[in-house]
């Protein structure tokens, strides 16, 4: 069973260095012309370009194989008063360069659109305006020339009760166009949709599902998740990349939602050790706030406490 690690976003590492910046509305808005405003969002976009490019680099350089592309990389690319922003025909020449190392490197990248994009929303200006959101994502990969990129999403919404949130969401993903439904795997969250239920929704979909480890601890009705794991590996048996976890630890006490900043190495051997009875490969991604800082402080952590735990590179477990 081989495991790969990743972060998100920011190097931690590499200072003044972000793929994030942005520029708000109001900001570009006060620009004294149509050309002084588009001079401001392709300066940005390009910095956050160039940025993203050497934080991959720095990824490769430490073996990191698995990565989450920030949100943020285009200012203002959906937004609906900006309607000139051609940063994709821009920016070709960028987008090319970065995918095709990308796939040099055979790395693994990934994006999570912010919790504001709700599919299964009872207002349809927001069920639209996720819609428009997501197709920034899928315009990403594409221009990345990416088929394997993914866009993680949570079920969203719980009112109106959970039944008829979960009736909305599958109606509404139906109703997506398919360049959108076939790059989104589910995760459960921390508060309303349980592993179990996210679980149901992905196999009627078929729809792979990404297990929030800390999401289950906070939120569940009682279920194991060594129960569940099975079944939510087998949701990737029709894809090309393996199975992807997200793995993080709470800030304060056991059942606290907000990340830690660091991993805490006896839970996630805890939880390797049980996705061993599995013998099957998969990524997990680390969602701690010191970012890359806290996946290398792990795999130190977990070479002092599983020193016979075999490394394949810097950052791949084979158990």
């Amino acid at each position: 069973m081989k495991i790969r690690l990743g972060y998100v976003s920011i190097a931690l590492n590499l200072p003044k260095v972000t793929a994030s910046s942005t520029v708000t509305y109001t900001n570009y808005e006060k620009q004294s012309s149509d050309e002084k405003k588009l001079n401001k969002l392709k300066q940005v976009t390009l910095s956050n370009l160039n940025d993203l490019y050497t934080i991959l680099q720095y990824n490769v350089e430490k073996n990191i194989h698995f990565y989450r592309i920030t949100s943020q990389l285009v200012p203002l690319a959906t937004h609906p008063e900006v309607d000139n922003w051609n940063y994709r025909k821009i920016f070709s020449r960028d987008f090319e360069r970065i995918g095709n190392f990308i796939k040099v490197h055979n790395m693994r990248v990934d994006t999570h659109p912010d919790q504001f994009n709700v599919l299964n929303s009872i207002k349809d200006e927001v069920v639209e305006v996720t819609k428009r959101n997501l197709w920034f994502h899928v315009n990403l990969f594409e221009d990345l020339d990416y088929s394997e990129g993914k866009m993680v999403l949570h079920i969203g919404s719980g009112q109106g009760g959970k039944e008829q949130s979960i009736k909305r969401f599958i109606n509404n993903f139906n109703n997506y166009p398919k360049e959108i439904s076939s790059r989104l795997i589910l995760e459960n969250d921390d508060k309303t949709f349980t592993t179990k239920e996210v679980l149901k929704i992905c196999k009627e979909l078929e729809v792979p599902m990404v297990l929030d480890v800390h999401h289950h601890k906070c939120n569940n009705d009682g279920e194991s998740i060594g129960d569940l794991l099975k079944d939510i590996f087998s949701t990737w048996n029709k894809e090309i990349l393996p199975p992807k976890i997200h793995f993080s630890s709470p800030r304060e006490g056991e059942f606290d939602r907000k990340h830690s900043d660091y991993i805490n190495p006896n839970d996630f051997i805890e939880f390797v050790e049980l996705s061993k009875l599995l013998e099957r490969d998969f990524d997990i991604m680390l969602e701690a706030k010191q970012k890359d800082l806290a996946l290398l402080k792990l795999i130190e952590d977990i070479k002092s406490i599983r020193s016979n735990w075999k490394w394949i590179d810097a950052t791949t477990i084979e158990i």
